[in-house]
């Protein structure tokens, strides 16, 4: 049987820290399904569609990796793809808590597909979409961020505002 793991996230834009996540969980899993979601909490810089490229760009070197989309629930959109995980990363004791409430509510919708944590890489420890927007913003270096396409992205993105 296939080892399916969704990797679901807004990936606003994707980082370093999320692809660290998205190889190391290709090591594990036969396949993984990245799904960007549109969180209704943020307001996106990147339209999903343009998510959705930069991620097929920045992961199109690993073989089992896909890029999706999604707008309803993980649960759902996981049992629909045959997923029997998902793949989540945590960067410190804070993302923790926030990430137990949501695995004991996709439990409770759906107690087959398991949860699994994976620590970030130290040194992406402290990166957040967010954080990388907020920099480039102000035309900041992020090179060490963020893959060369999603750094160009950000560059057109803010020197048009």
């Amino acid at each position: 049987m296939t080892k399916v793991a969704i990797c679901p996230g807004s990936f606003d834009p994707v980082t370093y820290g999320h692809l660290d996540i998205i190889q190391r969980g290709a090591k594990i899993f036969d396949e993984v399904i990245v799904a960007v979601f549109n969180n209704q909490s943020k307001q996106p810089l990147f339209s999903v569609e343009e998510r959705v490229h930069l991620l097929e760009s920045s992961t199109s070197q690993i073989h089992n990796v896909s890029v999706d989309s999604c707008n309803g629930l993980l649960m759902d959109y996981a049992q629909s793809k045959n997923a029997q995980a998902v793949l989540r990363g945590l960067r410190a004791v804070s993302d923790f808590e926030y990430e137990m409430q949501i695995t004991s509510m996709n439990r409770k919708l759906n107690e087959d597909i398991e949860t699994f944590f994976m620590m970030t890489n130290n040194q992406y420890s402290f990166l957040s979409s967010s954080m990388v927007k907020e920099v480039a913003r102000y035309q900041a270096n992020v090179s060490d961020l963020v893959p060369p396409i999603v750094e160009d992205a950000l560059q057109k993105k803010f020197s048009s505002s």
